[in-house]
């Protein structure tokens, strides 16, 4: 059964470049999990920064932002470095945590086929469940909206 508000949130545990992040561990807060495709890559960097400068936002909000892709924890550290980015970046480079969300899809780009992340963000409640569910993301706003939806659990 696909994933949708309401599912259990599937368990995650992914290595960043300050301190590990699990679902478990943050039991009884928010959590909104986005994945994107890559560091360093325009809508990919734009998010991070809009997820970033909301954090204080996030914060009084009671959630937790991460963002995850396939890149290295060195690469993460880097790209976080490189932009002041202020929320974790978690590693997933086998894609078991992309791919237990329902985000690693096939995707078509200028008539070739290939597998990737689909952008991709889920606000999970205190008891681990899915509460909304963004699809292909547009980045313009998207952090806003997702922060409307988190202060409104």
């Amino acid at each position: 059964m696909p994933l949708a508000p309401g599912s259990k949130a599937p368990d995650f545990a992914l290595e960043t470049d300050t301190a590990p992040v699990s679902l478990a561990a943050l039991k009884g807060k928010t959590v909104v999990l986005y994945f994107y495709p890559k560091d360093d890559t325009p809508g990919c960097t734009n998010e991070a920064k809009d997820f970033s400068a909301l954090k204080s936002e996030f914060d009084k909000a009671g959630a937790v932002v991460i963002g995850a892709s396939k890149d290295t924890v060195a690469k993460h550290a880097k790209f976080r470095a490189k932009y002041d980015l202020t929320i974790p970046l978690g590693s997933d480079p086998d894609a078991q945590v992309i791919e237990a969300y329902e985000s690693w899809v096939q995707k078509v780009l200028y008539g070739r086929e290939y597998m990737g992340i689909d952008r991709a963000t889920f606000l999970i409640d205190g008891s681990g469940v899915i509460r909304r569910i963004w699809r292909k993301v547009k980045v313009k706003g998207h952090a806003e909206e997702v922060l409307a939806a988190a202060k409104a659990l």
